[in-house]
């Protein structure tokens, strides 16, 4: 059959026809399905003309089927089952899933979350992958289109259609090579501008460009000021390493990257008081609502929250 002849077909009627099969009688077919025998017999005289066969021919004892019929009664079984599997909410059994998501985030939040998430997957989802690439600034179409299924990003409005999940609050920083001359001090914005700084792209996604501003960029601008850059980048690794050679500032936040900031022997140190800022930068899980009743996304989605509420318990936050 095509498309056009099923649309003309109610699926309904191969119920009818797996019962008559199964009885032989009208009477008792009807019984089971709970209508009335003469609307079974009209259920009949519709499954013959859809089939183009008799399909039963009447005995004393009831109902034959005719050739084409037990033909449709090896085929129904498994059709019915198939019908009813697409029906039926099926259950995420990660130990046997094969399959992949994908998942948008900035370094400095992947590199926190996205370990522990493997080797959640490695345990207990062997067969589910994870594809991660850098913040776009396309992710809600993205994310409409499916192309991705989750984004670890800033908290800020979005369109219709998109769910997004507080993922708690970063606090941002100043960062400095252990035995930087500001170490020790409480320094206000114009002794922390009199040094070179590395712009790390942390929050902006896309190609470094080196005239593109930074929210921090735009509040010291709009307070009069200008911070020299010497380096602008989105490698995490050269950032660091500049970092830890030179005297050169580079802003993050209090609590990113723990590890990476021991092995380089970075200071942390909270921003000047003089500087109105926003005490907090609020993170968020991003999807599309198209997800949200996917078991695998579920499922998924929950690791993601128990490890960032991990997280927040291991700093006390």
């Amino acid at each position: 059959m095509s498309l056009e002849t099923l649309s003309r077909v109610d699926l309904n009627l191969l119920v009818s026809l797996q019962v008559l099969l199964e009885e032989l009688n009208v009477t008792r077919s009807a019984k089971r399905l709970h209508v009335s025998q003469p609307a079974m017999s009209k259920t009949l005289l519709r499954l013959r003309n859809v089939f183009e066969d008799q399909l039963f021919t009447r005995s004393g004892r009831g109902l034959v089927p005719t050739p084409r019929a037990l033909e449709l009664k090896r085929q129904l079984p498994q059709l019915l089952e198939g019908i009813d599997g697409l029906l039926i909410h099926q259950d995420f059994e990660p130990g046997t899933y094969h399959g992949a998501i994908r998942v948008v985030a900035p370094e400095f939040m992947a590199v926190q979350a996205i370990p522990e998430l493997i080797r959640i997957f490695q345990e207990e989802a062997p067969g589910l992958s994870l594809a991660l690439s850098n913040s776009e600034e396309s992710y809600i179409s993205d994310l409409e289109s499916g192309t991705i299924d989750f984004v670890l990003e800033v908290e800020k409005p979005v369109p219709k259609g998109v769910i997004v999940t507080s993922l708690g609050d970063f606090t941002p920083a100043v960062w400095m090579r252990s035995g930087h001359p500001l170490e020790h001090k409480d320094f206000d914005l114009e002794e922390m501008l009199e040094y070179p700084f590395v712009q790390y792209y942390l929050l902006i996604a896309g190609r470094v460009d080196p005239s593109v501003e930074s929210r921090f960029d735009k509040l010291i601008n709009r307070m009069g000021h200008k911070r020299r850059k010497s380096l602008i980048t989105n490698q995490l690794m050269t950032a660091l390493e500049t970092l830890h050679s030179t005297d050169c500032l580079m802003l993050a936040t209090m609590e990113d990257l723990k590890h990476e900031s021991e092995f380089y022997e970075i200071v942390r140190k909270p921003y000047p008081k003089s500087l109105e800022h926003d005490p907090t930068i609020p993170a968020a899980l991003v999807q599309h609502e198209r997800t949200a009743n996917s078991p695998m996304h579920k499922w998924v989605k929950s690791k993601l929250l128990e490890i960032v509420q991990g997280i927040h318990v291991e700093r006390g936050l």
